[in-house]
């Protein structure tokens, strides 16, 4: 049996997999072209942001677990899975910790101008400590767009650690939840970006989310307000956000995620100095990469042996799944 590792995975995860007797594989690279060529033969497969698609998963006919190093699983086609009985196990629990306190940083970054004062020093301007633009994190009030297992997380710090005030925007999640998580409740989007002065997204994307951060809702956030995105880039509207922060509306943003990754080279986000980024890391400490593919290899194996997964994305096609 051979298992092919769309993009690569911690060493822990490759051995559980060799120990199950699987002939682990390295995509020679994570284009859909040649995963769709490199898959044929493959019983198993492991992805991480790079998904899978339809082409893919029609010409892996050996294929009978597909492996989502994560938690965000929007760019596999999901529907075809369900087509062909392809079931998806994914690990909602293993990057947690990481992405909050990625968001965390994100909001350290910019409330005390983190990128610019270590520029200041190494250019010597050590007087930019009398700027007078760094604030506390204590007493703000954050509002969190989403609260799954992160968004609970990262209020959950930003509560304990800095006594801020946490509003909650996800219209799914149960008002006894987020009343027992100590946060309050905002019927609507609108209401909670308006009080707040951090936004920390967290949703999931689908058609009814992309874009959701256009040019009214940054421009309704309050003046000076700061925007923190570990989620996914095409929440935002690119154009929206880069009006929004350089002309001053919002004292700046911070990206872990984008609507092209890599980021390409000319991306206007590059010009723009508020917006702070970075390449994807915010699952990316060696705990959770480890984490994450022990539990990504562990259910993979324990599909192939016949045992139902602890987290499927697709539960539904479990009793007519491959074989």
């Amino acid at each position: 049996m051979i298992c092919l590792l769309i993009q690569p995975i911690h060493p822990s995860g490759i051995k559980i997999l060799t120990d199950a007797g699987l002939e682990v594989r390295q995509a020679s690279a994570a284009t859909k072209d040649v995963v769709a060529l490199e898959i044929v033969d493959a019983t198993a497969a492991i992805t991480r942001n790079a998904g899978l698609d339809r082409t893919a998963m029609l010409a892996a006919t050996k294929l009978r677990v597909l492996g989502n190093h994560g938690t965000g699983y929007d760019p596999v086609d999901v529907d075809c899975a369900n087509e062909i009985g392809l079931p998806i196990i994914y690990t909602p629990d293993a990057n947690v910790q990481s992405v909050a306190e990625h968001a965390i940083c994100q909001m350290f970054t910019i409330a005390k101008r983190v990128r610019e004062a270590d520029r200041a020093v190494r250019e010597g301007r050590f007087d930019y400590r009398y700027a007078r633009d760094f604030h506390e994190l204590a007493g703000m009030t954050l509002a969190i767009i989403g609260f799954g297992r992160i968004g609970r997380r990262t209020a959950e710090i930003a509560k304990r650690a800095f006594g801020m005030r946490i509003l909650v925007y996800s219209p799914n999640v149960d008002v006894a939840a987020i009343a027992d998580a100590g946060a309050e409740r905002c019927a609507d989007l609108d209401s909670a970006i308006r009080e707040a002065d951090i936004v920390s997204l967290h949703q999931r994307l689908t058609p009814q989310t992309k874009g959701i951060f256009n040019r009214a809702r940054l421009f309704a956030m309050k003046k000076d307000a700061m925007l923190v995105n570990t989620a996914r880039g095409a929440l935002i509207d690119t154009d929206a956000l880069i009006e929004a922060v350089a002309s001053g509306h919002l004292r700046g943003a911070a990206m872990d995620v984008f609507d092209q990754e890599p980021l390409p080279a000319d991306h206007r986000y590059l010009r723009v100095e508020g917006i702070f980024l970075t390449p994807h890391i915010g699952g990316a400490t060696e705990e959770a990469l480890e984490r994450t593919a022990v539990e990504t290899a562990t259910q993979v194996v324990g599909v192939l042996k016949g045992r139902r997964p602890e987290y499927l994305v697709n539960p539904q096609v479990w009793d007519r799944r491959r074989r």
